[in-house]
């Protein structure tokens, strides 16, 4: 395949790999941050860099031509902007300043759009019901890119389940120490390792035919208390022990939300192959011996 050129607004946890997996393949990349240090350590790797804020318009002007723009905003509780702001009305800004020569926008989203399904299957002809605000701010993000006159016919939506990988994995640090895990009995939980993540960004973008909306997950749901029990046993920790969480506590809110996530459409249409089929082989690779 030639090379293309590829900007990835938020170059953060996915975006770090996704911007080395394009390097590797020959592309010219364009990540973007609003520090100028990291501008710097991005272009010693390489890389062609851009400062610019998704939450201050006048930083977008002049955007790089580019094949492919990913949008991976993460959310810097530092930032002083609120989850709205940022993946709201920050991919409305990006939307408003994209060249025009622009093949492919992928919006990396989050299953936390969807509500309580009461343990059954949701696929995305699932209705939404976010119930916290990151969920309700990209619902409202999406929204925005399904309206847009242009970019509605370019773009793929990725809706991520829970990324975990090398130094992010979820209540590692707590099952350590012994502290007990606030999840209630019960509940499944949906993940996607990083490397998987990156794939699937990589597959909407290079596509042919598409869809405009995936859900990306391993496809493997586990109960959340077992997730943790191998969690335990790869670190040779103790089982954990379990509370109830704080009825207001984001961990409450997570837990009232039983799905189990489908990635039939993913794999059916862009031939998804997941590296890890399962958390079980994810944890494995990152926490075995």
């Amino acid at each position: 395949m030639e090379s293309r050129s590829r900007m990835i607004i938020g170059c953060g946890y996915v975006g770090m790999p996704l911007a080395a997996a394009f390097h590797a393949a020959g592309d010219v990349v364009f990540p973007t941050t609003r520090s100028p240090d990291r501008a710097r350590q991005f272009e010693q790797q390489g890389y062609h860099a851009k400062i610019a804020d998704v939450t201050k318009p006048d930083t977008l002007r002049k955007l790089p031509e580019s094949d492919t723009v990913v949008f991976a905003v993460g959310y810097d509780t530092g930032s002083g902007a609120s989850r709205e702001e940022v993946y709201a009305e920050g991919l409305k800004n990006v939307l408003d300043h994209l060249p025009e020569s622009t093949r492919r926008l992928i919006f990396v989203s989050t299953t936390g759009v969807y509500g309580d399904a009461g343990g059954q299957t949701v696929d995305e002809e699932t209705p939404c019901d976010p119930a916290r605000p990151g969920g309700k701010a990209f619902l409202k993000a999406e929204q925005y890119l399904r309206d847009h006159p242009v970019w509605s016919q370019r773009s793929v939506t990725l809706r991520m389940a829970g990324i975990y990988g090398p130094g992010r994995i979820p209540r590692s640090a707590d099952i350590l120490a012994g502290k007990p895990i606030p999840a209630p009995g019960g509940g499944a939980l949906n993940l996607i390792h990083v490397d998987d993540a990156v794939q699937a960004i990589r597959l909407a973008a290079d596509a042919e035919t598409f869809s405009p909306l995936y859900i990306v997950s391993d496809g493997s749901p586990v109960d959340r208390r077992d997730y943790y029990r191998e969690v335990a046993r790869l670190l040779g920790a103790p089982d954990p022990t379990f509370e109830a969480p704080d009825p207001n506590s984001p961990a409450a809110q997570r837990a009232g939300s039983d799905r189990k996530m489908s990635n039939r459409r993913l794999v059916a249409e862009l031939d998804f192959q997941p590296k890890y089929a399962s958390c079980r082989e994810g944890l494995a690779a990152i926490l075995g011996p």
